[in-house]
């Protein structure tokens, strides 16, 4: 039987922006998101890594996130995301792109004793990729193999917790594939409110063929997930972009609903 810390961290990471953390969902449970990125860019990080050429960039990101315990041990899932983007990398004029994507796999609880630790399976349509790497709206499924860990602890008297995931992303050409790896930590700082501090990662793998450089991207989020009654919760923040490499330097806002039986 889980702890109350560790159901706590459940209900939080199952919704953020990562692919969902380590726990899984009690049988016949069900677990809801919804939410709105916005995001802007004016530099784009050169093959050296350095902020230099002004770009055009805008980014507006919906995302609905659905899970369900299927038994104690496997959580099924299945999300969309609409993208609308304007870009302009090359000051040729600015291009406007929507796209849309489905998602659906699996998380399958495979230890429980020190943290939790599970293997995350999924599939995704062509479309509504990360805008930040391409706005000119290329279309590839995608496959993912993600492994996951996460612990709760006590840290100064306060429920906190940590989830670390690493994955590997198979992409349709001409979209290279992706290496990826994001960690998330929470503390409640109040009776009713809970940090997360959050940091996404990927990168490249292998090398990447034209139209398409080798790129990489580190991000790190802040947030506050306010609980507003036993089953709703309310999250906001704000992101912005530690380094890269051929791909914008990106800022942004979000702001999501999360509801949990």
């Amino acid at each position: 039987m889980r702890t109350a810390v560790a159901a706590l961290t459940a209900s939080l990471l199952a919704f953020t922006a990562a692919l969902g953390g380590a726990w899984t969902l009690d049988r016949n449970k069900v677990a809801v998101f919804a939410g709105v990125t916005t995001s802007q860019a004016t530099r784009l990080y050169d093959d050296g890594g350095a902020p230099s050429r002004q770009v055009v960039f805008n980014k507006l990101l919906s995302q609905g996130w659905f899970e369900y315990g299927l038994t104690g041990a496997v959580t099924l899932f299945a999300a969309t995301e609409y993208v609308l983007a304007a870009s302009d990398m090359t000051g040729s004029g600015v291009a406007q792109v929507r796209s849309t994507s489905v998602e659906a796999g699996a998380r399958v609880l495979l230890l429980s004793r020190i943290g939790m630790l599970s293997v995350q399976l999924s599939a995704k349509s062509a479309g509504a990729f990360d805008m930040s790497v391409s706005a000119s709206g290329e279309a590839g499924r995608q496959f993912e193999a993600r492994l996951l860990y996460g612990r709760s602890f006590k840290l100064l008297g306060r429920d906190a917790f940590f989830d670390i995931e690493v994955a590997e992303r198979w992409i349709a050409r001409p979209r290279p594939d992706e290496l990826v790896f994001d960690v998330t930590a929470g503390i409640q700082v109040t009776k009713n409110n809970q940090l997360l501090i959050q940091s996404f990662n990927f990168r490249t793998d292998g090398g990447a063929r034209p139209p398409y450089q080798s790129y990489r991207l580190s991000k790190l989020q802040a947030s506050l997930v306010h609980r507003l009654s036993q089953r709703w919760w309310l999250q906001s923040g704000y992101f912005f972009s530690l380094t890269g490499r051929n791909i914008v330097q990106e800022t942004g806002v979000v702001g999501s609903i999360w509801f949990r039986t």
